[in-house]
């Protein structure tokens, strides 16, 4: 025999097919057939033997059959043509006395996908609906919805829908779950089938002829329903108690999710079904599935929140076996961590301490994420425990033991002294970055009562330069800088070092800033920069574990029964690879001062001339002299909503194509359609008042050309060789040090790159009280693209120019001369564009704001450079 993937198999096979011997020999042609469906499978193209197999399904024998209709379903698309001659063998076959053979053809009909089939498939569809064979009857039902799905834009056929909702009455329960499916898929655009009174009583009275999938289909449609009367609602319950206690997991989720449902106004009720499913779910978590054990528990921990005592007499079921993968023995740790109270924490105490050195460094790691857990009630118990672990000197196990002391002293200060002494040589097994960011963060706050710190934060400094992580960067110049505060003779040579590095070496621009951030905090004194750094060291508002308050059912009973507890696995044990906590300053500054080096007066050295502006404003006075401004301050607006965020973004250019608006990197929100939202890159964002959105929607209408408003707009350009080269989110960081928030801002290497961020300001006046404004601002940079369109259009001025001087001569072109050259003096300008829009009017306010913006670009693109 030839090759496998040869051509000579396809001919070999074809020649086979059509060989009279072997066409008179049954078995002979079914293994000839049998072999075609076996090379098809193994990836071979034998659309070749398209008619040859058509000739092969006018046969009695019914296993022939199904392989030949296998193929033609398979390639039937690639040939509509002669797929029509298989539609008379089809339509015979639709009448054979066998019912087999006929559901057979019926299934095989709608599975042949062709539009232009249609025709000739609804009438076999129709008499196959009042077959008298329950199997005819099952197909022809689902054919009607592949129909649909066919020709969704066809009219639906009422007397076909009329004739689906008679057939739910069927005494076949098959046939009446397949109706309730395929009414869905043919009524989605009209809501779906719709389930009354008479229709529920029904489906209930015949849920127990039904198989599991046919009892969980029922039961999810049943939920549209509501009872009338509260009479009719415990009839239901009544029906529904049995199903309570199913062996099926499938059918019980089903029925409880249909008892919370119609039971969101009694709580008692729902409470009482809560207990009735215990059994039940302890019996999935035993199941012999992986998946099914893995989805009790995450059910199992829905239902905690709501009776957290529920599983407290059988916390043994959660513990785990040797065979379990990963991700059950993580979630049966979390549940232990809901089910421990005084009589059992030591018992649950040693078991997740023998699970602190699993094989599995997943596992290891979310036992003592969940030891960590339970230190917020039984701190001394845990802390022992923890403690012993350091003396393992296993870099994994000391990592998360760590991070995990970090993550308790947060909630619980009274730990702080314990900690501090058992940090004493973790420094030597640290390896990885989310380790030593922990320990750097106890080392600078809690660095007074550790001897050691100044020398291990000498180590990190000395080792700075070969450092990769910028998260560890970043945390030993907050640690060094707050161990300076309180053991400043220690550590002022070692902090002096690495701020010089970090700015002048660093080429990270949000470690550079933040150094730059600390280093102008140090200049201002230390009192200053203790308000600053110096904030809470833990948060106790966090609460124990232990006597929490049961939520209410209805908060999370939409989720029962569906995907989203499964998805909930990163809250509870990702401590162990968190990050450290921020801190909080105990005074918040609303408004912070710019340093000098950001005086407004900067304006005149980096922007190019008066040509360079243009000026589209209600009022006609002219922006003042840059040596008569007052001192100004930019200041944090409040947060912004996804909400509110949405059509504030889609409005900030009234011409922008929705060509412009995809790379742009706007956050979620529910106004977006799946369509709008697919070539987005999310994002964070800030957020605004109601009132200050109604500011900056009344901005956008002035944009539109409306009237009366005290307003101003500004255009410049910024002389930049190139927009800031680095990521968006450094960009961000960059704006956010002086207060200017980004909205939207394109990818990096995107052309054009566009930038809409925005601010307020604090203009203090001698002559006016003190008052703030809104500005509202687009950076826009177009690429070499727009460098030779810019040089192309000075071109055509100079000519324009050879022109006018020919009709000057004449008289006639003056005015147009000079307007010409003010044009093209403009739109050779190269550099970033910075569009400005500010309500209300405050010229001194904008050339400040001007200012800074501008000394922030420039001094990210020279970084960049």
């Amino acid at each position: 025999m030839p090759y496998l993937g040869s051509e000579e198999t396809v001919k070999d096979l074809k020649r086979a097919l059509s060989n009279p011997n072997v066409q008179s020999d049954p078995l002979r042609y079914r293994n000839t057939i049998l072999r075609v469906i076996r090379v098809m499978s193994q990836g071979l193209d034998v659309s070749g033997l398209f008619s040859e197999m058509v000739k092969a399904c006018a046969t009695v024998d019914v296993v022939q059959k199904k392989l030949v209709y296998v193929f033609l379903c398979s390639y039937a698309s690639l040939n509509p043509e002669l797929s029509l001659l298989v539609i008379n063998t089809l339509r015979k076959d639709c009448q054979d006395p066998n019912p087999m053979v006929r559901s057979l053809a019926l299934r095989n009909m709608t599975n042949l996908r062709l539009p232009s089939l249609v025709e000739y498939v609804e009438q076999p569809l129709t008499a196959g609906l009042k077959d008298r064979a329950a199997c005819v009857r099952r197909v022809a039902v689902l054919g009607w919805a592949k129909l649909h799905n066919l020709q969704p834009n066809s009219d639906i056929d009422a007397a076909v829908v009329n004739e689906l909702y008679s057939l739910l009455r069927d005494p076949d329960p098959v046939v009446t779950v397949n109706c309730l499916r395929a009414l869905e898929e043919i009524l989605k655009e009209e809501g779906g089938v719709v389930i009354n009174k008479p229709i529920t009583h029904h489906l209930l009275n015949r849920l127990k002829e039904c198989d599991v999938w046919g009892q969980c289909e029922v039961l999810r449609f049943i939920q549209r329903y509501r009872p009338q009367s509260d009479d009719e609602l415990f009839d239901i319950l009544s029906l529904l108690d049995p199903l309570l206690l199913s062996p099926h997991p499938p059918v019980m989720a089903a029925t409880l999710s249909l008892f919370l449902r119609l039971c969101s106004d009694l709580p008692a009720v729902s409470l009482s079904a809560l207990e009735r499913v215990r059994g039940p779910l302890l019996a999935a978590c035993g199941s012999s599935s992986r998946e099914m054990r893995f989805t009790a528990l995450c059910h199992i921990q829905l239902l905690l929140r709501s009776l957290p005592g529920l599983m407290g007499s059988h916390y043994k079921r959660f513990f785990c076996s040797y065979a379990e993968p990963a991700y059950i023995k993580q979630r049966k740790m979390q549940v232990l961590v809901e089910l421990v109270n005084d009589d059992n924490v030591a018992l649950v105490l040693d078991e997740l301490k023998g699970y602190c050195t699993d094989v599995n460094t997943e596992t290891a790691q979310a036992a003592i994420s969940a030891i960590g857990r339970i230190g917020r009630s039984y701190s001394d118990k845990c802390l022992h425990i923890l403690t012993g672990l350091l003396g393992l000197k296993q870099e994994h196990i000391t990592s998360a033991v760590v991070q995990t002391m970090r993550d308790l002293v947060w909630v619980c200060p009274q730990c702080s002294e314990a900690v501090c002494q058992a940090l004493e040589g973790c420094e030597e097994i640290l390896q990885d970055s989310q380790g030593r960011q922990a320990l750097l963060w106890l080392l600078g706050v809690y660095g007074e009562r550790v001897s050691g710190a100044p020398y291990v934060l000498e180590v990190f400094i000395d080792g700075v330069r070969s450092e990769v992580s910028l998260g560890v960067k970043a945390e030993l110049l907050t640690a060094a800088t707050r161990l300076f505060l309180c053991r400043p003779a220690e550590t002022q040579d070692m902090l002096g070092r690495l701020l010089h590095y970090c700015i002048e070496e660093e080429t990270d621009m949000c470690v550079r800033d933040q150094a730059l951030l600390y280093y102008r905090l140090l200049r201002c004194g230390i009192e200053e920069t203790r308000k600053v750094l110096h904030g809470r060291r833990s948060d106790p508002s966090l609460g124990v574990l232990i006597g929490r308050p049961a939520e209410p059912v209805s908060q999370w009973a939409q989720s029962f029964n569906t995907l989203e507890p499964l998805r909930q696995d990163a809250a509870e044990a990702g401590s162990a690879s968190g990050e450290s906590p921020k801190h909080v300053t105990s005074d918040l500054m609303p408004k912070i001062d710019l340093p000098d080096s950001l005086d407004p007066r900067h304006a005149e050295q980096t922007l190019s001339g008066p040509d360079s502006a243009t000026l589209c404003s209600e009022s006609s006075a002219e922006l003042p002299a840059t040596g008569d401004l007052a001192p100004l301050s930019l200041s944090l607006s409040p947060a912004l909503s996804p909400e509110e965020l949405a059509p504030l973004s889609l409005s900030l250019s009234p011409a922008l194509s929705p060509e412009e608006l995809a790379p742009l990197s706007l956050s979620l929100s529910p106004a977006l359609s799946p369509e709008e939202l697919a070539p987005l890159s999310l994002s964070l964002s800030p957020a605004l008042s109601p009132e200050e959105f109604e500011c900056l929607w009344l901005l956008q209408q002035v944009g539109q050309g409306a009237r009366g408003v005290d307003h101003v707009c500004v255009e410049k350009f910024v002389p930049c060789p190139a927009p800031p080269c680095g990521s968006p989110q450094s960009l961000q960081v960059a704006l956010q040090l002086v207060n200017i928030q980004t909205l939207a801002f394109t990818p990096p290497h995107v052309v054009p790159w566009k930038v809409y961020l925005y601010t307020r300001t604090m203009h203090t006046a001698s002559s006016k009280p003190p008052h703030d404004t809104l500005i509202l601002g687009e950076l826009l940079y177009t690429g070499e693209a727009g460098k030779e369109n810019a040089r192309e259009r000075e071109q055509k001025h100079v000519d324009d120019r050879d022109l006018e001087e020919n009709e000057e001569e004449e008289g006639l072109g003056e005015e147009a001369k000079a307007n010409g050259s003010k044009e093209g003096n403009e739109e050779s300008e190269e550099g970033v564009k910075v569009t400005l829009k500010q309500q209300p009017r405050d010229d001194e306010a904008l050339m400040g704001f001007l200012s800074v913006l501008t000394t922030v670009l420039l001094t990210m693109c020279s970084e960049s450079v």
